[in-house]
């Protein structure tokens, strides 16, 4: 009953950080296939996701807000939506993986695993799920504020993005704690 637990979302500008936890079955057909979300195309990352969903044992998703980010920093954001996202599990796992080097504060035997999401198949379905999740929160974030076009960056800090948030200012959607985005208040 292992978790795997990874984020999304902690470098961008705008936008939440993106967590999940996934508890595979050991006889998910497509175990050994889970790789790190960004070294997925979109095409198979929706395709694992779906199966995610529909075969795990139990998935969850959680996030931390840009005030959440902006009131107690990107790090502890982080660790506050893995702990979310793991105390959401419908079943209670005996150990979380979480990728990286920092466990969130749990009450469950964890570890940390620095690139986990590449070598262990329950983290990189975190890392899956998590990455959809994601995206599809900045393609509504897109909708909600034209102009800053996050359904092409997701929020990181491209040249299309600094443009702008150069004629247009930062949105309500962007982190105000962040260097790049600071500037303009």
């Amino acid at each position: 009953m292992l978790a795997g637990v990874d984020e999304v979302g902690r470098g961008p500008l705008a936008g939440p950080v993106v967590t999940a936890a996934v508890i595979l079955s050991p006889d998910d057909p497509y175990m050994g296939q889970y790789r790190d979300s960004k070294k997925v195309s979109e095409n198979k990352r929706l395709k694992l996701y779906h199966h995610i969903r529909s075969h795990a044992l139990a998935y969850s998703v959680a996030q931390a807000s840009v005030e959440d980010i902006d009131r107690i920093n990107i790090l502890h954001a982080t660790m506050l939506a893995m702990r979310r996202t793991v105390d959401s599990l419908a079943v209670q796992p005996s150990k979380v993986l979480v990728d990286g080097n920092r466990i969130p504060e749990l009450t469950i035997p964890a570890e940390a695993i620095i690139g986990g999401d590449d070598s262990v198949q329950q983290i990189a379905a975190a890392s899956i799920v998590a990455k959809v999740v994601r995206d599809r929160l900045m393609r509504m974030l897109d909708v909600r504020y034209p102009g800053y076009q996050f359904s092409r960056h997701k929020g990181y800090g491209t040249k299309v993005h600094m443009d702008a948030l150069r004629q247009i200012g930062p949105s309500p959607a962007h982190r105000k704690s962040f260097a790049p985005v600071a500037r303009y208040f």
